[in-house]
């Protein structure tokens, strides 16, 4: 029999209802993974061993009731430190949040609880969320678990980590500017980020701009589907709606997609970024492989222009200062953050609602672009994972955000537009490092994106799902 973490989080679930697992043997085999290889994967900031193996043997007893199973009972989800586990601490990735505790559950937790998984811990992700790399004052580096030395990146570095290392099944992510492709990626993993509106942030967490929303990180496809399915929800007082999705998601899993005029473009909107041959090869393998699939795959006109980028970075350094932090506290701010807020606290109110009309401008436009296909290919981010330490490696926090854009300039756009945006685990580089390619789709059409998605990886067989890195 195969090992309880090489099982998906379906198979998994499966074997709970048929009695052949129960949900203390599976959450106990995960804590001793965690507890065995978390120090050198920084997946997890905050194990929860006490309340994972509660939740366990409640599963337990309701199996034992008679009473019909949730649909994903038994199953370790982990949760990002940038959401609310209630009594459970948080901690924002900073270490001005050392010692504060969550009040409430956010919605999002309740659905999964509601669901049966099972909350093995608060997994790692940068101050605040917003680094593309997961590197922190209060928990090790998140490392990609194909190569130690390099980096799972971010924000969701320690739920990607976690997955691709086997110490959970799926995990939750989160993403505002490519948080949870640009860590899918680094990791060989498969990721979605929904359109926006799909999952609400209630009852505590905002949504602003709309730039930032919850999904699944997983190694397949169907786990994936499962998780937003459960996932999806809208809470009084949300600011956005996405459209119901054309059909469940767990369904779109196993429904052909049909024939699809897929755009593609590899020109990053960040001035100065340079695609890695790899993950150009990454690009044009993907486009042969749609193609050989029946689908129409075209070079497309650029959607957006780079006069985004400065409106975008406005938004970002005003974002930084959203969460509060005691002035006594401020020096234990990381530079990057540091110099995020200094230039968010300068930046006036009006300046920032121009940036976002022009941001919303600008997207208008990009539609008429953008509609004239079912699915647009780009890369996720533009090189192979680098290693841990280099965004940092520079004395002045411009440069690590300067480094930031170069990395990942293509995954933001879809952020801003509020599509639906996955990575698909299609390459691995000589070396054996993972290498991503990005779908995004039109907004609400996530069971397109599911579709071509399952029947991509149909076509390549177990080759990304089946991977293993030596750790594992």
């Amino acid at each position: 029999m195969a090992h309880i973490h090489d099982l998906t989080a379906l198979e998994l679930a499966a074997a709970v209802r048929r009695r052949e697992l129960s949900p203390v043997e599976i959450t106990e085999h995960y804590l001793e993974r965690v507890g065995r290889l978390n120090a050198e994967v920084g997946a997890f900031v905050t194990p929860t061993p006490e309340l994972a193996l509660e939740q366990a043997r409640d599963a337990e007893a309701l199996l034992a009731s008679g009473a019909e199973p949730p649909p994903l009972l038994g199953v370790p989800v982990p949760i990002k430190d940038l959401n609310l586990v209630k009594d459970v601490p948080v901690l924002f990735g900073s270490a001005t949040y050392e010692g504060f505790v969550a009040p409430v559950d956010d919605s999002m937790v309740e659905r999964l609880r509601e669901a049966g998984t099972i909350m093995l811990g608060k997994t790692a992700t940068p101050e605040f969320g917003l680094p593309c790399y997961t590197e922190t004052y209060v928990s090790p580096p998140s490392r990609t678990p194909w190569d130690l030395s390099r980096s799972a990146g971010g924000s969701s570095g320690g739920a990607a980590a976690a997955v691709a290392a086997g110490l959970a099944p799926a995990a939750h992510g989160s993403d505002g500017a490519g948080s949870i492709r640009i860590p899918a990626s680094l990791c060989g993993l498969y990721g979605i980020k929904p359109t926006r509106g799909r999952i609400s942030f209630a009852p505590i967490l905002p949504d602003l701009a709309g730039l930032s929303t919850n999904g699944p990180i997983t190694r397949t496809v169907a786990d994936a589907a499962a998780l937003l399915e459960v996932m999806a929800h809208n809470h009084p007082g949300d600011l956005y709606l996405a459209p119901p999705p054309e059909v469940g998601f767990t369904e779109a899993v196993t429904r052909e997609p049909g024939r699809l005029r897929i755009g593609r473009t590899a020109t990053p909107v960040v001035p100065g970024a340079v695609v890695h041959p790899e993950v150009l090869a990454a690009y044009e393998k993907a486009s042969a492989l749609l193609e050989s699939l029946g689908h129409e795959v075209v070079d497309m006109p650029p959607a957006f222009g780079d006069s985004i980028v400065p409106e975008f970075e406005k938004l970002w350094f005003c974002f930084a200062g959203v969460h509060p932090v005691e002035p006594s506290m401020e020096p234990k701010l990381r530079p990057l953050t540091r110099w995020l807020r200094e230039r968010g606290f300068a930046t006036p109110a009006p300046v920032f609602l121009q940036a976002q009309s022009a941001l919303q401008t600008a997207t208008r436009f990009a539609f008429l672009v953008m509609n004239e296909y079912d699915a647009i290919l780009s890369p996720t981010v533009t090189e192979p994972p680098v290693p841990v330490g280099w965004f940092e490696d520079v004395e002045d926090p411009e440069e690590t955000f300067r480094r930031m854009e170069r990395f990942a300039p293509f995954a933001a756009t879809s952020n801003v537009s509020g599509q639906p945006s996955v990575n698909l685990p299609l390459h691995w580089t000589p070396e054996g490092l993972p290498v991503g390619v990005m779908l995004s789709g039109r907004v609400g059409a996530e069971s397109t994106l599911i579709s071509v998605s399952a029947q991509v990886e149909a076509a390549v067989g177990g080759f990304w799902a089946d991977r293993r890195p030596a750790v594992w």
